[in-house]
């Protein structure tokens, strides 16, 4: 059953295909689902951008998203042509192809990483915390909470989702966190 989460942007829903390394399923700069346990899903060089995951334990479906930027109305044509590019009109997308994989809403775990404040040392733009705040947003309105997160700072992160878990690790140089 799929249910619908709300977003105020009315982008329309896409086909979201899969890049795959053997079983890793790589995500940069757009989003992955997946229902396959062997899967593990990641995402490299998160800076100002966000990830998120999000994973129902029951079914074991869950998926990734690497967004570069708050809102999609900086761009309208990218926001339809790559939703995942912002935060806005990907993470409506994200979690709707969950739901059509058989995820349920009361049973989602989402955690997220990123939104570091690189090469804007006046504080001129501040994206990743723009792309923090449109996310908290978006989960608030929907009644979502975030069970994880490592966010902030000045560096770039890499981001792991694994299927048979749901286990969802942080890597930051040659330190791995577990969120």
């Amino acid at each position: 059953m799929e249910m619908q989460f709300s977003t105020s942007t009315g982008a329309p829903p896409v086909t979201v295909g899969r890049r795959r390394v053997g079983n890793v399923v790589v995500s940069i700069a757009d989003m992955k689902t997946s229902d396959c346990p062997d899967d593990l899903v990641v995402t490299y060089a998160l800076g100002s951008c966000l990830g998120v995951a999000i994973y129902d334990h029951v079914v074991k479906v869950g998926g990734m998203m690497h967004c570069m930027l708050p809102l999609g109305r900086v761009d309208p044509q990218k926001a339809e042509s790559n939703p995942p590019m912002f935060v806005d009109t990907g993470i409506p997308l994200l979690f709707n192809e969950v739901y059509r994989l058989g995820a349920q809403k009361n049973r989602l775990i989402v955690k997220v990483a990123g939104c570091s404040q690189l090469l804007d040392d006046k504080k001129l733009f501040e994206i990743g915390q723009r792309n923090y705040t449109v996310l908290r947003k978006i989960l608030w309105k929907n009644n979502i909470l975030i069970s994880g997160e490592h966010i902030g700072g000045s560096f770039s992160r890499t981001l792991f989702l694994d299927m048979a878990t749901g286990e969802v690790i942080v890597r930051i140089k040659d330190q791995e966190i577990t969120l």
